[in-house]
This record gives structure tokens, C-alpha cells and sequence, in this order.
């Protein structure tokens, strides 16, 4: 007999069924025991008999047979898909025994030290909440890659291993073996690639990449994290975020239909009005913050161009440096970079920043010139981004994109505190994963190898 999920079992009443997974409670009524038995979709109850049942314990895997039967009426659990079956055990085998699990798997868990739950994630994942939270996480990316593909999207996938390049936070570096002094750098977002691909002549592609940011660490950053990645050729702005916000309202009518999106079409505000209205680029504009069902959507759009960072005394990108100013001036650029506005947009959504974006610069003098007003020398320049440059003199079409950071929209849309709660193995608040204790050392073998040496 082929053993089935225990949300099939709901249509077999009469049927012999075989089920495993693991005993979630277990009930000693005298010469009865009652067992709750989990798997990845649901909850069952098992009826065996005090002699079969004397040695289980609680998560102790096992599979079992017998013949579905419907519960009595004053016995039937309506908070479960299943409350009205049970099956009594004909056969037993116990696949896997358990310790004593550190902590209670029922219940939501915000009680527990996030210590304890990272370093037994993989308990931790095992409550309801958790499941339902990679579940719709799950369901959200599907989602994403069917909606996309019928509007012409290509999926395609760029490297991981990449070249360190200035485009805001620090990289994430890797050594060379084989080229000892050298170095790759872990994407901290594909942007030059999907230019590339623009280039390349994919007018749309888009990707759902993992992203490495060297970063200091807070409830909705982590060093490394998912975004869904578009890039277009010929789409003026309001395009881009037309076809953003359709998307958007389509995920939360077919996933989350008791959610109620505040405003459509999305309210488009400007960065400048923003900040003097609300002292924020991300304003939770709820009318009833607490109620999270209610989301409030809009885009900030006309952000300053360059930031001026007192600690380095040079400008700086607001957004990044491939962002296409709004003026092709370079002298006026050049001459008073703090009143450049530039062609960048967020889509906020209740008091967070879910997703940034812009038109790109793609004609290389204007990219050339933002670098130079950066502080890179033009020797500095050709040698980080001339493989861009050089791309940009074989046509390339007017392109723009966006990236919405998927764990942040899901924790918002699970009404999570902190993106960690979605995302399956996070790091902790400062960096670290307990589970596999990360950062760890590595060899003096090793280190041999790539060249390097640690200077204690």
C-alpha cells in the first residue's frame, strides 16, 4: 500500500490508508491512546490500543495503517480539515525515535529567545505559523513566475560569482585559488547583468535572485536576501510602475482576499512631499495602523540624485550610480549635483520600503560623468565598469527596472514583525547562524591555498 499525505485521507472514509509522520501529541485514555500524527499538510488522529501504543513519544516518526472512520459527532475537532475522521491503527512501525525536543513545536514560538529557535531551526519550522509561513511564501513565488511569463517576462539567471564593484553597501568577497591576489564578490544585486541582458535584447527579463549585502542587521535586513528582479527596454516610468502595481494588486486579490488594499490606483507621491509631510521616504499612510489587513500602497517618486556623506566629504548616489538623472546637463550635473533629481522610485507599503527602482542611464557619457561627480578617477572607471561601457557602444535600448524585496512583502503579508520569520534559515540579528555556527574558521590548509594569511 503507497503511503498518502494526511489531507487525502479526508475522502477515504471505509478505505485502508497508510500515513507517517511524525506524533505530535500523545493522549493515554486508560486502554485507548489517542495520537496526533503531522505531516506537511495536516493533522490526524490516530486510535490504537494501550499495547501498541506504550512506547511512542512526542515527534517520534512512524507510519501506520488501518481503515479511515468517521469520528462520533460530540468527538469531531472543527478547528481541524481532518476533526471529523480518525483512523484506527492496525499496523505500527516506528521509522525514528526523538529526544526531547528543547521546546514546544505548538503554539506560535514569540515567546521563545530567538537563540534557542535559530539554533534548532529545523524544530522551529516544524509549528503550524512557520509552515504556513514557507507555504505562502511558496505560493507568492509561483504565483510571481506564472503572472510574469504571461506578460512576456523571460526568467533568466545571472552569476553568483561576480566582480566587486561601488554600488552602496560592502561586498561580500571570495578569493581566488587559482588567481591568488584576486577576488570575486557576491552580487549585491544583478545589476549590470540584467543591463547586460537589456543590451542582450531581452526587453523582459526578470529573476528571483539571492542578494549579498556586507551590512549591519536589523528586523528587515539580512546579509543575504531574495528579490524579484525586472528590467524593460522602452518603458517609460509610469509603465514600470503601472505594470508593478498590477502585479501587486493581483498577489493580494488571488492569495490574500481578506486583505484590503487602502487606495487603487497606488498613491504616487513625490520623495520632496514625503519628507515634509510625513519626515519619512517610506510613510505608513494606514488610516488604521492596527489592523493588518489593511494595506496601504505607494510609490515615492523624484528622489535627489546625489547625497552629500559628511564622514567621506564626497557625493554620493542616493539610489545607485546607474540611475538615470533627470537632465542630460553634465555641466549643470557637474556644477551643483545636490539639485540633481533623479529618475528613481520606492514602492512602500505600510511604513516599509518593499522595492526600489529606476530608469537606467544608458547613453556612457551621461553614466561617466555621475562616476566622476562619485569621486572615481576615469582610470577607476574603466577599470570597474569598461565591460559596461563597451557593451553601451553596440546599441542599447532605453531600459529601467525594479526590485521588490520578497521578504519584506511576505512578512508584511503574514503580519510578521521581522523578515526572519519567513525566511527558512536566517541569520540572527548580528550576522550569525547558530545552527551551522557560521562564521566559523577554516583551515590553515585552506588559507594556504588561496594565499592569505589572518592578521590577528
Amino acid at each position: 500500500m503507497k503511503r498518502i499525505f494526511i489531507s487525502q485521507t479526508i475522502n477515504k472514509t471505509a478505505e485502508s490508508v497508510r500515513v507517517a509522520g511524525w506524533a505530535q501529541t500523545v493522549r493515554s485514555h486508560g486502554k485507548i491512546v489517542f495520537v496526533d500524527l503531522r505531516d506537511m499538510t495536516g493533522i490526524l488522529q490516530l486510535v490504537l490500543p494501550e499495547d501498541m501504543a506504550k512506547e511512542i513519544r512526542p515527534e517520534w516518526v512512524i507510519e501506520v495503517e488501518g481503515k479511515i472512520q468517521k469520528r462520533p459527532a460530540k468527538m469531531a475537532n472543527p478547528k481541524l480539515k481532518t476533526g471529523g475522521i480518525e483512523l484506527p491503527v492496525e499496523k505500527l512501525v516506528v521509522l525514528s525515535k526523538a529526544e526531547t525536543i528543547p521546546f514546544s513545536v505548538e503554539g506560535t514560538g514569540y515567546e521563545i529567545s530567538e537563540e534557542k529557535r535559530m539554533k534548532y531551526r529545523y524544530l522551529d519550522l516544524r509549528r503550524e505559523r512557520m509552515k504556513k509561513n514557507m507555504i505562502n511564501r511558496n505560493k507568492i513565488i509561483k504565483f510571481i513566475r506564472d503572472y510574469l511569463e504571461k506578460q512576456g517576462f523571460v526568467e533568466i539567471e545571472t552569476p553568483i560569482l561576480t566582480k566587486s564593484t561601488p554600488e552602496g553597501a560592502r561586498d561580500f568577497i571570495v578569493p581566488s585559488r587559482l588567481y591568488n591576489g584576486k577576488f570575486y564578490a557576491l552580487p549585491q544585486s544583478p545589476q549590470q547583468y540584467k543591463q547586460l541582458l537589456q543590451v542582450a535584447g531581452f526587453e523582459r527579463y526578470f529573476q528571483i535572485p539571492r542578494c549579498f549585502r556586507d551590512e549591519d542587521c536589523r528586523g528587515d535586513r539580512q546579509p543575504e536576501f531574495t528579490q524579484l528582479d525586472m528590467e524593460m527596454s522602452f518603458m517609460e516610468q509610469d509603465e514600470i510602475l503601472d505594470l508593478t502595481e498590477k502585479l501587486f494588486i493581483a498577489i493580494v486579490k488571488n492569495l490574500y482576499p481578506e486583505k484590503k488594499i487602502q487606495k487603487i490606483p497606488f498613491p504616487r507621491v513625490s520623495y520632496k512631499e514625503v519628507m515634509k509631510k510625513h519626515n519619512s521616504d517610506k510613510p505608513d499612510l494606514r488610516k488604521n495602523k492596527n489592523n493588518p489587513d489593511e494595506l496601504a500602497f505607494a510609490f515615492v517618486l523624484d528622489f535627489p540624485m546625489f547625497e552629500w556623506k559628511k564622514e567621506d566629504k564626497k557625493w554620493g548616489a542616493v539610489h545607485h550610480p546607474f540611475t538615470r538623472p533627470r537632465t542630460e546637463d553634465i555641466q549643470k550635473m557637474k556644477k551643483d549635483p545636490g539639485k540633481v533629481l533623479a529618475c528613481q522610485y520606492d514602492l512602500v507599503l505600510n511604513g516599509s520600503e518593499i522595492g526600489g527602482g529606476s530608469l537606467r542611464s544608458y547613453k556612457p557619457e551621461i553614466l561617466e560623468a555621475v562616476f566622476e561627480i562619485l569621486g572615481h578617477s576615469k582610470e577607476e572607471i574603466r577599470n570597474k565598469f569598461g565591460h559596461l561601457l563597451d557593451a553601451f557602444k553596440y546599441g542599447v535600448p532605453p531600459h529601467g527596472g525594479i526590485a521588490p524585496g520578497l521578504d519584506r512583502f511576505v512578512s508584511i503579508m503574514q503580519a510578521e514583525k521581522n523578515i526572519r520569520e519567513v525566511i527558512a534559515f536566517p541569520k540572527t540579528g548580528d550576522s550569525r547562524d547558530l545552527m551551522m555556527d557560521v562564521p566559523s574558521e577554516v583551515s590553515e590548509k585552506q588559507l594556504k591555498e588561496l594565499g592569505i594569511k589572518i592578521k590577528k
